[in-house]
């Protein structure tokens, strides 16, 4: 009898594990819940170690079980991009890609632009997961993240897909009631909407005068009544004349276009937070990689080219 993990189980272990339950997996497998689990207690039975610890409700993974899922999800992919590479259709990638992005970008920019990449790419299975605080660069959950700011870990590959900027706003009703900062240390008697997101530093904000790219330019404690993780209720609570919010100019350009928020402090500047995919060094071949970031990248650029020239 035959021992060890064998080629075939390596697609029913990862399907099981992502669907989370038997049933689910007996669903997408095409087959009944009794042949799963019969599958599943062969596949511990052979290995003599369990995979899943099993509810009446619920599973999850055994430690052994958590190694295996990992190493089979690597190994599906690499020869889903073999067959790439090997095929006579390259120019056409097929297989699984695991996007992550932040709440407030992923929805307005980044699943619009999914959809359309799928249309092109019919044998894509795009799986996307938004999420406040995003993943480690290392963690192999995701195969391309979505990020503001340049990372500076050299063991990813990060491509730039577009410029942007933070900016300050505030409702016209706040400004009218507050009066609007002249200087960077007028906001310190300002109401400030405060965004708890990630590594940065939270309710410090650090402006610069426009042109001055060699001083350190000039960091102010702002304090405030509301606070959130979530960037698009900070956006919600401005509109409603509660304060001044710091917020990446992507998110809130429709608002600033329309009226609805007007910049602050317009002659200083914030730290950039170019829009940048992320993803592991050795997946530089894969086909699947390489079409999304090179699609996001030509969706984002036209997107900045009529928003500059509307800017005009």
């Amino acid at each position: 009898m035959s021992t060890g993990i064998q080629p075939a189980e390596l697609g029913f272990f990862v399907s099981l594990a992502t669907c989370g339950n038997l049933s689910s997996a007996a669903r997408e497998l095409g087959i009944s819940t009794a042949a799963v689990s019969k599958r599943l207690s062969q596949m511990e039975a052979r290995l003599g170690m369990p995979l899943v610890n099993r509810t009446t409700r619920r599973m999850s993974l055994t430690p052994d079980g958590e190694t295996l899922f990992e190493h089979a999800r690597r190994i599906l992919g690499e020869i889903a991009d073999l067959d790439q590479l090997l095929s006579a259709s390259k120019g056409q990638p097929k297989g699984q890609l695991r996007v992550n992005a932040t709440l407030g970008f992923g929805r307005l920019h980044v699943a619009p632009a999914i959809s359309k990449y799928v249309l092109r790419y019919p044998e894509v299975d795009v799986q996307l997961q938004l999420s406040v605080n995003p993943p480690a660069l290392t963690d192999d959950q995701f195969d391309v993240c979505i990020r503001f700011g340049e990372p500076g870990d050299t063991r990813v590959i990060a491509k730039k897909l577009a410029s942007n900027r933070r900016v300050l706003c505030a409702s016209p009703k706040y400004l009218e009631a507050r009066g609007a900062p002249v200087q960077p240390s007028d906001l310190v008697r300002h109401n400030c909407i405060c965004i708890r997101q990630g590594d940065e530093a939270y309710g410090t904000w650090r402006l610069h005068r426009d042109r001055d790219n060699g001083g350190r330019g000039e960091s102010v404690k702002v304090r405030g009544n509301l606070t959130t993780n979530d960037g698009e209720i900070a956006v919600n609570w401005a509109l409603d004349g509660h304060g001044i919010l710091m917020r990446a100019e992507w998110d809130i350009e429709r608002y600033l276009d329309s009226g609805r928020l007007v910049q602050v402090l317009p002659q200083y500047r914030t730290p950039d937070a170019d829009i940048y995919a992320i993803y592991p060094q050795h997946q530089h071949q894969s086909a699947r990689i390489r079409t999304f970031v090179a699609f996001l990248s030509q969706a984002f650029e036209r997107f900045e080219l009529h928003r500059n020239k509307v800017a005009k």
